[in-house]
């Protein structure tokens, strides 16, 4: 506690490293979820099953298949950091009513 009755708040970090906090563990995750998938998946099977009229090659099916997994690790890693701010920084102490 200070000597003002509340507690101590760390500043806020810097945009880049919020972003990069979140973009690069996702980054990583959907490098290992697209290695791990495409090992028994193949893009082109899949294709086939799901819209065969798509002229997917594919690396390009490899290619969305990472982009789509980034996406949902960096949503994960988004909601995470969402949850863990201070509530110190949005749940300020009401004004003394008069």
């Amino acid at each position: 506690m200070s000597t003002h009755g509340q507690a101590f708040d760390h500043p806020p970090r810097p945009q880049a490293q919020r972003v990069g906090a979140i973009l690069w563990p996702s980054f990583f995750a959907a490098g290992i979820a697209t290695m791990a998938f495409f090992a028994f998946v193949d893009p082109l099977a899949l294709r086939d099953m799901t819209f065969p009229e798509l002229p997917l090659t594919r690396g390009l099916g490899y290619s969305v298949g990472f982009f789509m997994f980034w996406a949902a690790t960096a949503a994960s890693s988004l909601f995470t950091w969402i949850l863990l701010r201070p509530a110190s920084r949005f749940n300020r102490a009401l004004p003394p009513e008069r």
